[in-house]
């Protein structure tokens, strides 16, 4: 217990799967929690977690909304320590020619602009107290392709490079830059892409070496160490949650 003790930690994507996960975890370890979401939950998981924790409700594309976020961190808090960008959507399902550009663009808007903004309004808060650590969900579709989702992929890959280019530029600045690449992990957007079939799931978790899919709670303890001082000389790096679906 205390890990995070005395830090001030974002999360967006917070009213469900990871984000909600994470957003627990960190309170639970000590942290002050800013609980982001579009859907309203977040406001359910700030109330789960208590006094420590605020929801506010972010559309994480837009750039006013991020801002707002960091300030009411700031201005709640005092300070900001733990960025996680969490936040994502896997957009439709078609072959790239079929694939609509204004689909494309959504993708990109939430999965790959937001990690650019949090950061951008992110990384002054955080120089201002002596540093921080940013966590940036990108997914093990950012390490290899899959077809019939090139939004996802491309805005994931991208999501790995983004943070570590920042992760050099802040190095020598206290400032640390990580990304995780899940796999299959139960959560409402695996529920949304196998639907109710039993035979997609099986097939889902059958993909995975250990043959099962992962969960929310495994992925944000790595979030948890990521944001934590025990992870202090770890910068820079795409870290697979995956069951070890990218060592094949």
């Amino acid at each position: 217990m205390g890990r995070l003790e005395g830090k001030v930690a974002i999360v967006t994507g917070a009213g469900s799967g990871i984000g909600r996960a994470a957003s627990l975890m960190f309170a639970a370890e000590g942290a002050k929690v800013v609980c982001a979401d579009i859907s309203g939950a977040e406001q359910v998981t700030a109330q789960d977690i208590g006094k420590s924790a605020i929801g506010i409700n972010t559309d994480v594309s837009k750039t006013a909304d991020i801002q707002a976020m960091v300030e009411r961190a700031v201005t709640m808090y005092g300070r900001l320590d733990v960025l996680f960008n969490n936040a994502g959507i896997e957009g439709p399902q078609a072959v790239t020619a079929d694939y609509e550009e204004a689909d494309f663009d959504r993708v990109i808007g939430i999965n790959l602009k937001s990690v650019f903004l949090g950061m951008k309004y992110a990384i002054p808060a955080m120089l201002k107290g002596g540093g921080g650590s940013i966590i940036n969900t990108s997914s093990v579709a950012g390490l290899v392709g899959f077809p019939n989702i090139i939004a996802y992929c491309a805005s994931k890959g991208a999501v790995v490079q983004m943070s570590k280019t920042t992760a050099l530029e802040y190095a020598d600045q206290g400032i640390r830059v990580n990304a995780i690449c899940p796999g299959v992990i139960w959560t409402p957007m695996v529920e949304r892409f196998t639907g109710t079939s039993e035979e997609a799931r099986a097939e889902f978790a059958a993909s995975q070496p250990v043959n099962r899919f992962g969960t929310s709670e495994e992925v944000a303890a790595l979030a948890l160490f990521l944001a934590s001082d025990e992870s202090s000389f770890v910068t820079g790096a795409a870290l697979p949650v995956d069951g070890g679906f990218v060592a094949r």
